[in-house]
């Protein structure tokens, strides 16, 4: 994967996530669920490390702001 950019953790709320799963359907799977609850990028393709087993995916998510949190319910950390 590439290095991660300086611009990507700036602030506090920015969060780079790198995702090892075993199969593209649980990556992107996990991704939704980030992406259900925080801004999120989009994702189009997993990679896979030859040396490594599963594939790879990174994203980035902004914690400061909440996509889909129920109505009067700010989103919490856990």
């Amino acid at each position: 994967m590439e290095a991660i950019n300086e611009v990507h953790v700036s602030e506090p709320g920015l969060v780079v996530v790198d995702i090892a799963a075993a199969d593209d359907e649980t990556a992107f799977a996990f991704h939704t669920a980030l992406a259900a609850r925080w801004a999120a990028t989009s994702v189009e393709r997993t990679t896979r490390d030859a040396a490594q087993p599963g594939v790879r995916l990174r994203c980035y998510l902004d914690l400061r702001q909440p996509l889909n949190a129920p109505p009067g319910q700010a989103p919490t950390l856990r």
